[in-house]
C-alpha cells in the first residue's frame, strides 16, 4: 500500500487543481467554497530516470515504478476544529495520511474568490495550523483526562509513561507548538502514534503561484519561504494553471513545452521529490528479465523489512539478499559485469538498504 500525503488549504487556493494535475485524476474544481466534499484519491507514480535506465540494460518484460497516494481534502475553514465548515469530517479524513501537503495561494486574481477576502498567505497558514492543533489538543485533553486518574491509581509502568508522554504533548500543544515538536523519547512516539495527531505528521508548503511567479517567486512566496525556515519545513513552488496544461500534453509535447517555459522538469514532480524527502523515503528495485521494480521503504529499512514490502512472506522466512548498486549497474553495463568487478555483494538480516540498490532476495517459508 502507498504512502500518503493529504492536500490540505483554505477553499480556493488551488487543491484541486494541483491534484488534477497531479493524478490526472478529475476531481471536480469549482469556484466556491466546499466543492470537494469527500476527499478524492489518486495513486501517482514517483518519477525516477534510474527506473528506465535499468530496464534499458536488463531489457525486461515489463516495468513497474514505485508510488505515492495524495489524498484532496475538502477546504478547511476558520472552526473547524468546532464543527464549522466540514469541521469533523475534514479532520477524520486527514488523521489517515502520512504527510501533510499544505497548499497556500500565493497569486492574485479578481476573479478568484478568496475565502478571507484577499490574499495574505500567513493568515491563510496561521487558519489552518491553528486549526489543526486546536484538534490535536482537545485530542490530547480528552485522553489526558482518563489516563491521569489510571495513573494516580496504579503502578502499571505502561499507563505511567503514557502519562509522562501526554504531558509533554499538553505542553507544546497549549503553547500553541505543533506536537512533532514535544521531546518525546523513542517509546514514547510509539505510545502517541495510537493519538493519529494531525500535528505530529510532518508537513510541506506548497506555494500555488501564477507563472510570474515561478522562476524568482513572489512578495507572497518570500512570506512563505520565511514561515517554512522557521518551522523547518519545506516550500515548493507550482504554478497549479499552468501543471494543469502540462498534463494534458503527450509526453514528446511535454518536453518542447517545458524546454519553452526554460523548466527542466513538471512542478509537480518535484512536489513528489519533495513528498519523498518529507517522508524519509528511499527506492530499491528488483531487477530481471520478467520484471523491474521499484519498492519503496523508509531509510534505514533493514533488509527482511525491504523484502517483507513486496510479500511478509519473503521477511518471514529471510535467508540472504543478493545486492549491488544501480550506479555500478550504470557504469560497467551488465549485471556480469558488476559481478566480475566483485561489486555484487551477499548481504544478511542486519543489512541497512541503501537508495538505488538492486536487491535479489532469498527465503524460505
Amino acid at each position: 500500500m502507498p504512502l500518503n500525503c493529504g492536500i490540505v488549504g483554505l477553499p480556493n487556493v488551488g487543491k484541486s487543481t494541483i491534484f488534477n494535475a497531479l493524478t490526472s485524476a478529475k476531481a471536480q474544481a469549482a469556484n466556491y467554497p466546499f466543492c470537494t466534499i469527500d476527499p478524492n484519491t489518486g495513486v501517482v507514480t514517483v518519477p525516477d530516470q534510474r527506473l528506465a535506465k535499468i530496464s534499458d540494460l536488463i531489457k525486461p518484460k515489463s516495468l513497474v515504478p514505485t508510488t505515492m497516494e495524495f489524498i484532496d481534502i475538502a477546504g478547511l475553514v476558520e472552526g473547524a476544529s468546532k464543527g464549522e465548515g466540514l469541521g469533523n469530517q475534514f479532520l477524520g479524513h486527514i488523521r489517515a495520511t502520512d504527510a501533510v501537503c499544505h497548499v497556500v495561494r500565493c497569486f492574485d486574481d479578481p476573479e478568484v474568490i478568496h475565502v478571507a477576502g484577499g490574499v495574505n498567505p500567513l493568515h491563510d497558514i496561521d487558519i489552518i495550523n491553528t486549526e489543526l492543533l486546536l484538534a490535536d489538543l482537545d485530542t490530547v485533553e480528552k485522553r489526558h483526562t482518563k489516563v491521569e486518574r489510571s495513573a494516580k491509581a496504579t503502578a502499571d509502568q505502561k499507563i505511567k509513561s503514557e502519562h509522562v508522554m501526554l504531558q509533554k504533548l499538553l505542553a507544546v500543544l497549549n503553547a500553541g507548538k505543533p506536537a512533532r515538536t514535544a521531546d518525546l523519547t523513542d517509546d514514547e512516539r510509539i505510545l502517541a502514534r495510537d493519538l493519529f495527531l494531525i500535528t505530529m505528521k510532518p508537513q510541506l508548503y506548497v506555494a500555488n503561484v501564477d507563472e510570474s511567479g515561478l522562476t524568482d517567486g513572489n512578495k507572497y512566496t518570500a512570506l512563505v519561504e520565511q514561515r517554512a525556515k522557521e518551522e523547518g519545513a519545506e516550500v515548493v513552488a507550482i504554478c497549479g494553471a499552468l501543471e494543469s496544461e502540462i498534463a494534458l500534453l503527450e509526453p514528446s509535447e511535454r518536453d518542447e513545452f517545458l524546454a519553452d517555459m526554460g523548466l527542466k522538469e513538471p512542478g509537480l514532480n518535484r512536489l513528489i521529490h519533495s513528498a519523498y524527502r518529507l517522508l524519509d523515503l528511499i527506492t530499491y528495485f528488483t531487477a530481471g528479465v520478467q520484471e523491474v521494480r521499484a519498492w519503496t521503504i523508509k531509510r534505514g529499512t533493514k533488509a527482511p523489512g525491504a523484502a517483507g514490502v513486496i510479500h511478509s512472506d519473503f521477511e518471514k522466512g529471510f535467508i540472504k539478499a543478493d545486492c549491488y548498486a544501480s550506479d555500478d549497474l550504470f557504469l560497467y553495463g551488465s549485471e556480469q559485469a558488476v559481478k566480475e568487478k566483485g561489486l555484487l555483494r551477499s548481504e544478511g538480516k542486519e543489512y541497512t538498504v541503501k537508495d538505488g540498490d538492486i536487491l535479489f532476495f532469498k527465503f524460505n517459508v
